[in-house]
């Protein structure tokens, strides 16, 4: 007698073989695949952070040349920001889990969502052909003339590859936008949208309408490195400090792109461990919406010393501290939904206080920068860079690491281990402390951003937020062997480990190739812990 073992069909195991990857339609799988590239930048990324940290240990410049220094904080921060830190929450995440949310079958567009992945993937190998054959050296802003006239480095070459990256951001948004307006489930409106699905709606209004600007950047400043025009090059009768109004009018937004996301993400978080309904949802869903907007009005904050209008460097001084007000609206709400809440200790919620206290070291230590007095003092010095890692890495990183853990269940059917990932979380919080809370010391001190070269009397500092990497790198090392492990070795997850209240939870894990069987009806916003009701058709 034999026993007949039915296989539950899901978005995994539907088709196999390489091609059905690559040419899939489904949003979940594109997500996967988005991950897998994001991974490998992130992997280059951290490899030439270690090479500038491992420089720096010493004041001599006695591991690497100048030259190739400059080339490895250059290669980091192209790799960083244009290939993990943009795409990581929007892309993955975002693709993942924002139909399921909404209740919709897939994107709008299936095959633009798969064109938007080849487009980025055709961008990093432009990216990475250019640090195999020696890197570029101006710096991930490529300041002209420097990037326009004098440097040798491949600034063509990456250049390209960061210009059509963008192209994949604007598809993304566009889909991600078109998606929420015009297929969430029956009864899923605007105010039972959850959070997350308001910050990506954010967040794709700043792609589409930021990234053409950088797209036409770096098209001007290949035209004049090419052809000889005098567009940026003071000699041939233009204005660098053109190309940084340009550049900043999207490079600030992105900064948005890259922060709105994980605060969705922080949102469902808090929501689901405190098992509470998020304090005030309309203030936390137009606070996104706010940081869009003014992300847009803030750019030249980063040209205080550049030579611009006093009168002008006053209102964008006031609007930079401006923006700081919806940050502050999502941190205080969020609080107030941890308060008196029945706070379940689990990996995603260790994740999401990481990002809390590194967020707000971050966010104020901005307010440092908005201040024109202080800003002369502190620009282009480490100080800079403390802020800008609190940020992306502390706020964007951990708030992806947060979402990914928490989603992890969902997309692989697997549980990973939380006594590894409450580890990891710890040992990431104090490598990051460890590796960037000196860096402002160091600022302060006076020592200059981008110098392999430095005084004497920098140099515990620097050992110290040496060691601090080094104990960051082991945490994110943990993250990827935990969860590659529970692919194979991990618990059965079931639909939904964290009694979790969204639609994505009411499928099955791994959800089925169409996501719901029936389409379901909402009757209820997101985060009714207490009693919700969703209903199938």
């Amino acid at each position: 007698m034999t026993t007949t073992v039915l296989r539950r069909v899901n978005y995994l195991n539907v088709k196999y073989g390489v091609a059905s990857w690559l040419l899939t339609k489904d949003h979940k799988r594109i997500g996967i695949l988005y991950l897998i590239v994001v991974a490998i930048a992130f992997l280059l990324g951290g490899i030439f952070a270690a090479a500038v940290r491992i420089e720096l240990t010493t004041p001599q410049g006695d591991f690497v040349s100048a030259d190739t220094y400059n080339a490895l904080f250059t290669m980091h921060g192209v790799a960083m920001v244009f290939f993990v830190l943009i795409p990581a929450v929007p892309a993955i995440l975002g693709n993942f889990a924002m139909p399921l949310m909404i209740g919709a079958k897939d994107v709008a567009f299936p095959k633009i969502n798969l064109l938007s992945w080849y487009v980025f993937v055709i961008g990093f190998v432009f990216t990475l052909a250019a640090m195999v054959l020696g890197g570029v050296d101006t710096g991930w802003t490529f300041y002209t003339p420097y990037s326009s006239v004098y440097s040798s480095s491949h600034v063509l070459l990456t250049g390209i590859g960061v210009f059509i990256a963008g192209f994949s951001s604007i598809l993304t948004g566009l889909n991600f936008a078109v998606t929420i307006h015009r297929m969430r489930a029956p009864g899923m409106t605007w105010f039972r949208l959850p959070l997350f699905v308001w910050a990506l709606y954010a967040t794709a209004l700043v792609q589409i309408l930021g990234t053409p600007v950088i797209a036409i950047t770096i098209l001007m400043l290949a035209v004049e490195r090419g052809l000889g025009f005098g567009i940026f090059d003071p000699r041939l009768g233009g204005d660098p400090v053109l190309f940084q109004h340009l550049f900043w009018f999207y490079s600030h937004p992105a900064v948005y792109i890259m922060i709105l996301p994980p605060m969705g993400v922080i949102s469902e978080v808090i929501a689901c461990f405190s098992r509470k309904s998020v304090f005030g949802y309309s203030f936390v869903a137009f606070s996104s919406l706010a940081i869009a907007v003014f992300g847009f009005l803030v750019w030249a904050h980063h040209l205080f010393v550049a030579g611009i209008s006093p009168y002008s460097a006053m209102i964008f001084s006031f609007l930079s501290f401006a923006v700081a007000i919806p940050s502050a609206v999502k941190t205080f709400n969020w609080t107030a939904t941890l308060y008196r809440g029945a706070i379940w200790w689990r990996a995603p919620i260790l994740w999401v206080f990481g990002f809390l206290g590194l967020f707000l070291i971050g966010g104020l230590t901005g307010l440092f920068l908005a201040s024109l007095g202080l800003d002369v003092h502190l620009h282009d010095t480490y100080f800079v860079v403390a802020h800008f890692h609190y940020i992306m890495v502390g706020g964007a990183i951990m708030g992806f690491f947060a979402g990914l853990h928490y989603w992890w269940p969902k997309m692989t059917g697997k549980m990973f281990s939380n006594s590894m990932a409450t580890l990891a979380a710890l040992l990431v919080f104090v490598g990051f402390n460890l590796t960037f809370f000196p860096q402002f010391i160091l600022g302060y001190l006076g020592m200059p951003r981008r110098y392999h070269v430095y005084s004497p009397e920098f140099q515990v500092l620097n050992v110290l937020s040496s060691a601090g990497a080094s104990i960051l790198g082991v945490g994110y090392t943990l993250v990827a062997c935990y969860l590659l492990h529970s692919l194979w070795k991990g618990e059965a997850a079931g639909a939904n480990p964290w009694r979790a209240t969204g639609l994505e939870w009411k499928t099955e894990s791994p959800p089925i190739p169409e996501n719901f069987a029936e389409t379901p009806i909402v009757n209820e916003g997101a985060y009714e812990y207490s009693k919700r009701e969703v209903k199938v058709a």
